[in-house]
C-alpha cells in the first residue's frame, strides 16, 4: 500500500481551480521530485497535504498511511508523520528556536501517546542532531527564525524535521534563495533521514537541488495535473530543455 495516494484531487482558491485533476502514489522508502513551471500548482500541492486554510478542495481522495487525510486536522497530519518544509520559514519574535523544538517535538509525542522527553534527554538529542547538520548552538538559543539568513532558516527546518523524524516529507521549494553550502547542508539533512519507512516529495523548480538529493521519481506537474512521469533524468532533461512546452498562464 503507498504511504501516500492521491486520486483525481481538484483544488479551488477564492473559486478559482488550480489543481484539476492531480494523480501521484508515493510508496515509503521513496524520493519523489515534484517539478514544473511556475504557476503550475505545486506550492498549492503542498499546502493542501499540511492542510492550510483558504484551499477548497472540490473533488478527489488523499490517503496518507491509510487514512482519509480530510477527517484530519492539521495538528492530527502532524502526529500521524507528515512534515512540510516551507518555501518562506516564517519568524517567531520572542520564542527561543530550543523551546520552539522541544514544544513541537513533545507535543507530537503527547498525541501518539508517548512520554514527552526530559530537558536532559531532549538536550542531548538536539545537540546530536545539530551537530551532524553543522548547525551553531548559538542559534539555537535565538528566536526562531529572527535575523536568520535564508540559509539559516532552511537549516533550522531540516533541523525540526530531523528531531521530529516524520513517515512523509514534504519540503516546498527548500532550495529556493540557497548558496551552495545551505544547499548541500539541507540535502545531508534530507539524506540522512531516507529510510525503507519513510518517503519524501520535495517539490523544486530547478535541477540543482536533485543533483544531491537523488530522486527515486521524478514528475512534472503543469496545469494542475502531473502531466509527465520519469527517473532521475527527467530532471537533466528539464534543465536542458527548460519549461517551455509546459509554459502556462500563473494559477498559484
Amino acid at each position: 500500500m503507498p504511504l501516500l495516494e492521491i486520486k483525481d484531487l481538484h483544488v479551488e482558491i477564492d473559486g478559482k481551480e488550480i489543481l484539476k485533476g492531480l494523480d501521484l502514489s508515493v510508496k515509503a522508502g521513496e524520493v519523489h521530485a515534484v517539478m514544473g513551471p511556475n504557476g503550475s500548482g505545486k506550492s498549492t500541492l503542498a499546502y493542501v497535504l499540511a492542510g492550510k486554510d483558504d484551499y477548497a478542495v472540490t473533488a478527489g481522495t488523499i490517503d496518507f498511511n491509510g487514512k482519509n487525510i480530510f477527517d484530519m486536522a492539521p495538528d492530527e497530519r502532524a502526529a500521524a508523520g507528515l512534515f512540510l518544509a516551507f518555501q518562506y520559514p516564517l519568524e517567531i519574535p520572542g520564542v527561543a528556536t530550543m523551546t520552539f523544538l522541544r514544544t513541537a517535538l513533545n507535543a507530537q509525542r503527547k498525541r501518539r501517546g508517548e512520554a514527552e522527553l526530559s530537558t536532559p534527554d531532549f538536550l542531548k538529542k538536539v545537540r546530536e542532531v545539530a551537530g551532524k547538520l553543522g548547525i551553531d548552538q548559538e542559534m539555537l538559543r535565538r528566536a526562531v527564525n529572527v535575523g536568520f539568513s535564508g540559509g539559516e532558516k532552511k537549516r533550522n527546518e531540516i533541523l525540526q524535521m530531523a528531531l521530529l523524524e516524520p513517515r512523509l516529507a514534504v519540503l516546498d521549494e527548500t532550495d529556493s534563495g540557497l548558496d551552495i553550502d545551505a544547499l548541500k547542508i539541507v540535502a545531508d539533512g534530507v539524506n540522512r533521514l531516507r529510510a525503507a519507512n519513510r518517503a519524501f516529495v520535495v517539490i523544486t523548480h530547478y535541477q540543482r537541488l536533485l543533483n544531491y538529493i537523488v530522486p527515486d521519481v521524478v514528475h512534472v506537474l503543469s496545469r494542475g495535473r502531473i502531466v509527465r512521469t520519469g527517473g532521475k533524468e527527467l530532471a537533466l532533461e528539464l534543465e536542458a530543455r527548460g519549461y517551455h512546452e509546459y509554459q502556462e498562464e500563473p494559477v498559484a
